[in-house]
């Protein structure tokens, strides 16, 4: 499993409109430069709808 330091992640999240899709987030880290590490925790996360970083976040942080 794949770990990213949830601040870098949120760097990578930068000017993201939420709520946002699994999707969109991939979409938005693609365009701020996300290495190939932060796209596939990203493509891990599950299928929803993610209310704010936080909810990210903590999606991540979950992740095993």
């Amino acid at each position: 499993m794949t770990k990213i330091n949830p601040i870098k992640l949120q760097k990578h999240l930068k000017g993201m409109d939420y709520p946002a899709s699994k999707e969109k987030l991939i979409k938005q880290a693609q365009q701020n430069g996300a290495d190939e590490n932060a796209i596939s925790v990203l493509e891990q996360l599950p299928d929803e709808e993610y209310e704010s970083p936080t909810k990210v976040s903590q999606a991540v942080s979950g992740m095993k």
